[in-house]
C-alpha cells in the first residue's frame, strides 16, 4: 500500500470515526446520553474511503439526568423498554472505544477524530460521559472534528443531513431517522462520498 492509500497519511495521522448520539436534550452536563453509534472508516488500494464496521450501544441515563420531552418526542426512545438492553455509561463507552482503539492501532494512526453532522454536539456528549465514567483513555481528539454540515454545505450547498445525503446520491428514509445507527451510517456514507470526490494532493 502506497502513502496515498494509507489511512494514517490521509488525515495527518488521525483516524476518522463517524459518530452519532441520541440524547435527552442539548446540554451534555445535565441531559441524558441515550444511544451511541460509531462507524469505522477504511481505505482501499485506490485510496477510496468506505464504511467498514458499525458499533453501537443503548445507554442508561446517568443518575439525575434530564429527559426533555421535546427531545424524547424527536428521538422516539422509550428508556424503559425491556428490549432496549441499555447499559450505564461506564459500560457503554468501552464498547465503543475498544474497536476504535483497535482501528487506530491497525492503521498506525495516533488518535481518532470524530466525524459528525454538527460534530461538536456529539463530541461534547462523548467527552462529558467519559468524564462522568472516569474514563481517561478517550481515543478521540478532545476538540477537533470533521463536520459534515460544513463539508456538505461546501460540496452540495446543503446543510440538512437528509438533503445532503440525497444530493450525494443516497436515499434518505425518514422512518429510520433519529436512530443513532442510521444517522451515523448515513453521515459516514456522506463523508466518504465527499472525501472520495475531492482531489487529494500528497504533501
Amino acid at each position: 500500500m502506497t502513502e496515498s492509500t494509507c489511512l494514517s497519511q490521509r488525515f495527518r495521522g488521525y483516524l476518522p470515526v463517524v459518530v452519532d448520539v441520541e440524547t435527552g436534550g442539548f446540554n451534555e452536563l445535565t441531559d441524558a446520553l441515550l444511544q451511541i453509534a460509531a462507524v469505522l472508516i477504511d481505505i482501499d488500494e485506490q485510496g477510496q474511503l468506505y464504511c467498514s464496521e458499525t458499533v453501537s450501544c443503548h445507554v442508561t441515563p446517568f443518575e439525575g439526568a434530564n429527559l426533555d420531552p421535546k427531545s424524547m418526542e424527536v428521538n422516539g426512545i422509550d428508556v424503559d423498554h425491556p428490549f432496549r438492553l441499555a447499559v450505564d455509561e461506564k459500560q457503554a463507552l468501552p464498547r465503543i472505544f475498544k474497536p476504535v482503539r483497535e482501528a487506530i492501532r491497525h492503521h498506525g494512526c495516533k488518535k481518532a477524530i470524530l466525524v459528525g453532522h454538527n460534530a461538536h454536539f456529539d463530541l461534547k456528549f462523548i467527552n462529558a460521559a467519559a468524564a462522568r465514567a472516569g474514563i481517561k483513555r478517550n481515543p478521540f481528539h478532545p476538540f477537533s472534528t470533521f463536520d459534515t454540515v460544513t463539508l456538505a454545505g461546501l460540496a452540495y450547498g446543503q446543510t440538512v443531513l437528509a438533503r445532503a445525503v440525497n444530493s450525494a446520491g443516497g436515499e434518505w428514509d425518514s422512518n429510520e431517522a433519529h436512530s443513532a445507527v442510521y444517522d451515523a451510517e448515513m453521515t459516514a456514507m456522506l463523508f466518504c462520498k465527499i472525501v472520495n470526490d475531492t482531489a487529494f494532493v500528497q504533501p
